[in-house]
């Protein structure tokens, strides 16, 4: 799938596009929940995910990355997205996260969840709520 703006940013879900080392820079430095990832952790990350990577307009220079675990059954989980600083404020957040909820729409899983310490907004714009019921949510740490 590759969808434009107005503006030229290019979003493609071609995982041989995906710039590996440009994204473990970002989440490895960058990302509060991802620091120190190595390089091939998430390497095995993306082989397991639906990518989704944005593109600058000027020679397409990676700008922006996502990817959903799921089944395409019946849940997904967005996670690990995050949009160059130099790049931000120009609401790539948000499409990137709606572009995920359109793709992912066929499929009519029953959710789609992710995790956010301080985009609310961005996520919110997307269509994304706070969950109903976090009492009933649970996590097992390996």
């Amino acid at each position: 799938m590759i969808l434009r703006k107005r503006d030229g940013y290019e979003l493609d879900t071609d995982p041989a596009r995906i710039d590996l080392d440009r994204v473990h820079h970002w989440l490895s430095t960058d990302a509060f929940w991802a620091l120190g990832r190595s390089r091939e952790v998430v390497e095995q990350s993306l082989r397991a995910s639906l990518p989704f990577a944005v593109y600058a307009a000027d020679g397409g220079e990676q700008v922006a990355f996502a990817r959903v675990v799921t089944d395409l059954a019946t849940f997904a989980w967005l996670c690990d997205v995050y949009v160059d600083r130099a790049h931000r404020g120009r609401g790539l957040g948000t499409w990137l996260a709606t572009a995920v909820v359109e793709h992912l729409r066929p499929y009519a899983l029953k959710r789609i969840l992710l995790s956010t310490a301080d985009a609310h907004e961005v996520y919110a714009r997307a269509g994304f709520v706070p969950f109903p019921d976090p009492e009933k949510l649970m996590i097992a740490r390996s």
